[in-house]
């Protein structure tokens, strides 16, 4: 089966409509898809909503899309560097649904493995455990968090094989590895592609099983908040 396209585009043709749920990878502006993203603005689809540890800056990443307003909604744990998000959410344009970090990422690795939900402590007694059921285990109280199953999974890897076997470096693993685990299809953007046995089977971090597409494109190094030392 074809896994690798010639663009982000052509990767996506066939996937995109309005209304779906898209899983995002990426860790601050660390592994974002963002060839994906600018494909998915291109398209045109709207009402959007995005899990994603993120929501990019303004003119990177998700940011991009906010600022086309084609994203109704939010699953998040950090917004932080964001001032189109800021506006749309305090407006009421944007829906915000806030998650812990570990808990969201736990939330997709969760839909991957075909889990509809789990319980953990985190959030309990906070405005994130409000509504939600609570259970007890030996005498500890705990929220129950659904799994997240996405109709499109779009995540960025270091290298990968043309089966869709992957490599992620440093914090790009964070949440990359489970947001592709969690939707029905997922497409992946690589700064390398090779031929199957090149890589490591020992350094793999996620089986090509759960890629379906994948492109090889030039991505764009930013530094979220940057610091320099006087001179």
């Amino acid at each position: 089966m074809k896994k690798v396209y010639g663009s982000a585009a052509e990767a996506l043709d066939g996937l995109l409509h309005d209304n779906m749920l898209i899983a995002a990878g990426g860790f601050g502006l660390c592994g974002i898809p963002e060839l994906l993203l600018a494909a998915i603005r291109d398209a045109g689809v709207k009402d959007l909503t995005f899990a994603s540890n993120n929501a990019g800056v303004d003119d990177f990443g998700i940011g991009i899309l906010l600022q086309t307003r084609q994203v109704k909604k939010m699953m998040s744990s950090y917004v932080g560097e964001n001032d189109t998000f800021m506006q749309q959410y305090l407006s009421g344009e944007l829906e915000l649904e806030f998650n812990p970090q570990g808990t969201l990422a736990e939330r997709m690795r969760a839909g991957g493995a075909g889990i509809p939900g789990f319980y953990t402590k985190t959030g309990y007694g906070t405005q994130i455990g409000e509504g939600k059921e609570v259970k007890e285990f030996d005498g500890e109280p705990y929220i129950l968090e659904r799994g997240i199953f996405a109709d499109l999974s779009i995540v960025k890897a270091w290298k990968a094989d043309t089966t869709g076997n992957a490599i992620f470096r440093k914090t790009a693993r964070n949440f990359n590895p489970p947001a592709a685990m969690c939707g029905r299809t997922c497409v992946m953007e690589v700064e390398e592609i090779v031929e199957p046995g090149e890589l490591d089977p020992d350094c793999i971090h996620l089986p090509g099983i759960y890629v379906h597409r994948l492109i090889q494109g030039e991505h764009e190094k930013r530094i979220e908040k940057l610091t320099t030392r006087e001179s």
